[in-house]
């Protein structure tokens, strides 16, 4: 992996987890919401849950250009998260996707979850694993690094031992993007785990945590509606307005080899999602990283 670069990097890059805006896709386009983005301060993003058409990813190119802002990772899967799921595999549209890369001078590509039908038993992540470690083998012979994102599904145990853990121990060729919420509801603590996968990571997900208010349900007590109402309560948070260590996280990505510290949240509850990113990025300079948001 090119993961020697993070050790000698005097600051990591602050970046946008594209995913946060999605929608504003289809209402700015490809090259307006990367202006948008420019225009709040942000000169770095990673592709997620955006369509590669040849539009988009002209659009993406022009934007870059024009306003000094580096695509950190794509995102591709290897297979369909469920059988006969359409989109892009890197098993059936390598060459395109690689392609994509080259177009955007990006050398990080990103998977961002196993397929639903790898999970249930070691043997089958383990079958996933293997497929994906070859993969990053052939994308490195041209350039590119593969990198696993987790959730908290990967933190089920198969003979004591984590999902996640099973993927590290068992690929040479593929590295991490950890995600701090995903590990911290996960059960573990995200600055901790980070430590131990120093060295495998060149992305980090920076996403808070937090618990809204309890919307308790009208009408008769109803034992499934409470315990319903009980427990969907864990929010996505913007940056410093949640309760993660954020900054110790960011330390220990850094000193872990993390390049690039991606915001992302799966949703803002109603509100506009640049002003959610508007908040994080004021709260993670106040923080110290006001110069992690400046492309060199």
């Amino acid at each position: 992996m090119n993961l020697e670069r993070g050790y000698r990097m005097k600051k990591g890059l602050m970046g946008i987890q594209m995913s946060t805006i999605k929608d504003k896709i289809a209402e700015l386009g490809a090259y307006g919401t990367l202006k948008a983005c420019a225009e709040l301060g942000y000169h770095c993003v990673e592709i997620s849950q955006i369509p590669m058409t040849e539009e988009n990813v002209a659009g993406m190119k022009k934007a870059c250009e024009e306003f000094g802002i580096k695509i950190a990772a794509l995102s591709a899967a290897v297979e369909p998260m469920m059988p006969a799921m359409p989109g892009e595999y890197l098993t059936t549209d390598f060459d395109k996707i690689v392609a994509d890369c080259k177009t955007l001078n990006c050398d990080m590509l990103r998977i961002g979850m196993l397929p639903m039908t790898c999970m249930g038993s070691r043997e089958k992540a383990l079958d996933f694993v293997k497929r994906a470690d070859e993969i990053a083998r052939r994308l490195k012979e041209h350039g590119i690094d593969l990198y696993y994102h987790n959730h908290h599904v990967e933190f089920v145990k198969y003979d004591g031992e984590y999902l996640l853990d099973i993927i590290k121990n068992n690929t040479r060729n593929m590295g991490f993007e950890l995600d701090i919420h995903w590990i911290h509801r996960g059960g573990e603590n995200p600055v901790e785990f980070i430590r131990k996968y120093d060295g495998r990571i060149r992305l980090l997900h920076l996403k808070d945590y937090r618990i809204g208010q309890i919307k308790m349900p009208e009408g008769p007590f109803d034992p499934k509606a409470f315990m319903a109402a009980f427990t969907d309560i864990v929010e996505f948070a913007e940056i410093g307005e949640g309760t993660l260590p954020v900054k110790e996280c960011i330390e220990a990505g850094f000193a872990g080899g993390s390049e690039y510290f991606l915001i992302e949240q799966d949703t803002t509850y109603g509100r506009d999602p640049f002003e959610s990113l508007r908040i994080s990025k004021e709260n993670l300079e106040k923080m110290g990283y006001a110069d992690w948001f400046l492309a060199d």
